[in-house]
């Protein structure tokens, strides 16, 4: 497979439409996106980073709205951090929706879904017109990718195309969150604090 090179977020998206993956900057690493409602392109995912199936996928989304394709019962807390925190470097798990195919969640029952905030990320977002399953654009145990360089170096010729923007504004991962109960409970800590949350 050869990989793309894109500033385009238009070129970018028309690979995952067609089923591709793509990895896109945010403001805290690469992600590697596919269509969260195509199985197959998925699981391009978990082949290119060579990650274990046990290992969930958080799905990224770029308008409020669509987090209603994702998940059901969005519980009060939840509905506070998503005000407080959406768009930023925040995942929260949730009850997933029924559409969600279960490769991209290993089987269980929840979902994590965010919002990024890079202005590069929303714009892809929009342009594939549908919410991307996400993990970092690495392989598996190696660090996550702050430039598209560093995707490159792990990435070329296992993935469609690499979207290429500046470097990653946070340079860690999301804070992940549990919200499928009243209390929060913080899954993965990251780059929104304990204290901030509270």
């Amino acid at each position: 497979m050869k990989t793309a090179l894109t500033i385009s977020s238009k070129k970018a998206a028309k690979y995952i439409r067609s089923g591709g993956i793509v990895a896109f900057p945010t403001e805290t690493v690469y992600g590697l996106g596919a269509n969260i409602f195509n199985p197959h392109a998925i699981e391009k995912i978990f082949t290119a980073k060579k990650r274990p199936a046990d290992n969930p996928l958080i799905a990224h989304v770029e308008n409020l709205g669509q987090i209603e394709l994702l998940a059901t019962n969005i519980c009060n807390s939840a509905e506070k951090l998503i005000k407080e925190f959406f768009p930023g470097p925040i995942t929260l798990v949730l009850p997933k929706g029924e559409k969600i195919p279960a490769v991209a969640t290993a089987g269980l029952d929840t979902i994590g879904v965010r919002m990024p905030r890079s202005d590069m990320a929303i714009e892809f977002l929009r342009e594939c017109g549908m919410p991307l399953a996400a993990p970092s654009a690495n392989l598996s145990g190696k660090p996550s990718p702050t430039t598209w360089q560093a995707v490159y170096e792990d990435m070329f010729g296992k993935i469609d195309c690499i979207l290429q923007g500046k470097t990653t504004e946070i340079g860690i991962e999301s804070t992940v969150v549990d919200c499928t109960d009243e209390i929060p409970l913080v899954l993965r800590s990251g780059a929104v604090t304990i204290e901030e949350l509270r």
